[in-house]
């Protein structure tokens, strides 16, 4: 057998120091192939939205398909919602992260639950002067806008759960 020369790969010994030396660019290349990745993988309808109901919809059962599906992907948008409890004892016993249900108690005699399972986000300090005190609750959009109203006509109260 004949004897050949080892084969060699031009380049090959200075490819590692090439590549430091060009570091930057290969960041910058990654990260435009990785926004490209998701630029392809995102929502495909662009025209409307993100978290918007279709506009329009060309039959009933193709729009009840639509907002199915709306729901399956939307997740329920927590907002923080300061309350103020009629009775400022009671809201020296929460502590955050307790989950409490806040009761509204009409001049009538009438109560109602306003919210369940509302998470306690802080308990700012109790003023002696005020009457009742405040908390702070992390609650869904629709039931913030319940705990607003029914402040402005009733008396709050929280239950522990």
């Amino acid at each position: 057998m004949p004897h050949f020369a080892p084969v060699r790969v031009r380049g090959g010994r200075y490819q590692l120091r090439r590549l430091t030396r060009h570091r930057r660019r290969a960041v910058a290349a990654g990260l435009a192939v990785t926004a490209a990745a998701l630029i392809a993988a995102g929502p495909h309808d662009a025209e409307r939205a993100r978290g918007h109901p279709a506009s329009t919809a060309t039959s009933a059962s193709s729009s009840a398909a639509a907002s199915a599906h709306l729901r399956e992907r939307r997740a329920v948008e927590m907002v923080t919602a300061p309350v103020r409890i009629a009775d400022a004892a009671t809201v020296r016993l929460l502590r955050r992260g307790d989950r409490v249900d806040v009761v509204a108690a009409d001049s009538g005699g009438e109560a109602r639950v306003v919210a369940t399972g509302a998470r306690v986000t802080e308990v700012p300090q109790v003023d002696a002067v005020e009457t009742g005190a405040l908390v702070v609750l992390s609650v869904p959009r629709t039931t913030a806008a319940r705990l607003a109203g029914a402040s402005t006509t009733s008396r709050l109260a929280v239950t522990l759960c």
